[in-house]
């Protein structure tokens, strides 16, 4: 069967492909696109990876599900398409950034900016059923994309992890903190973000300095 990602990646995922889980994954996605309105469309399923080589990955950022509104996810946790309205918790990161690196708020929410330098923005669930959140979650996905953080862990070397929130920071389990680092904070949702667990927590500016430290460019957040 073949899965249309990037080929980077592809060399390294090539076995979790072929497992019995990820052809039924599969089958029910198609399925699903089929019968009903999903997001994001086919061909942005993996972008994450397109625009971030597995060689260049030098931050992971961890989202859960794709956002469920028509013309929003485009394939990157957080972002959504140029010309979108920003959704909160996107408006709630760019306000941090404006604070933590003094970068002025952004016209576009599309976030493929960062991943085009090296920032994977990876969904737990990679598509979603429209307007039902959490549709698509438990069928498969997440032991797909819990099979990609692994592989980073494994095979590269001093990778910034940002989680952000209860369901991200679970997946520090996965991360082998001997070689990488590992950012934690509330969640960028108003609920979160609304009780001080988000703002302030100057992750963006500490990536910076950690990539720094390992010889490697920052992100122009």
């Amino acid at each position: 069967m073949d899965v249309n990602i990037d080929p980077s990646w592809k060399a390294h995922l090539e076995q979790e492909f072929k497992k019995p889980y990820f052809e039924q994954l599969v089958q029910f996605v198609k399925q699903e696109y089929s019968q009903h309105t999903c997001y994001p469309k086919g061909k942005d399923i993996f972008a994450a990876f397109d625009h971030c080589s597995f060689q260049e990955t030098k931050v992971v950022i961890i989202g859960q599900d794709p956002y469920h509104g028509p013309n929003q996810a485009n394939g990157l946790c957080f972002s959504v398409k140029d010309g979108i309205a920003h959704p909160p918790s996107l408006v709630n990161i760019f306000k941090e950034i404006k604070v933590d690196v003094e970068k002025p708020y952004p016209k576009s929410g599309n976030l493929e900016r960062w991943a085009d330098q090296g920032v994977l923005l990876l969904n737990a669930t990679l598509t979603v059923r429209a307007h039902q959140a959490g549709s698509h979650q438990n069928k498969g996905w997440e032991q797909f994309t819990d099979a990609v953080i692994r592989t980073v862990s494994e095979q590269l070397d001093g990778v910034v992890f940002l989680l952000w929130g209860g369901f991200a920071k679970k997946k520090a389990a996965l991360i082998d903190k001997g070689k990488h680092h590992i950012l934690t904070s509330g969640h960028p949702s108003p609920l979160s973000a609304n009780r001080g667990l988000w703002f302030g927590n100057q992750h963006f500016s500490a990536t910076n300095g950690l990539l720094s430290k390992l010889g490697r460019q920052p992100i122009d957040w």
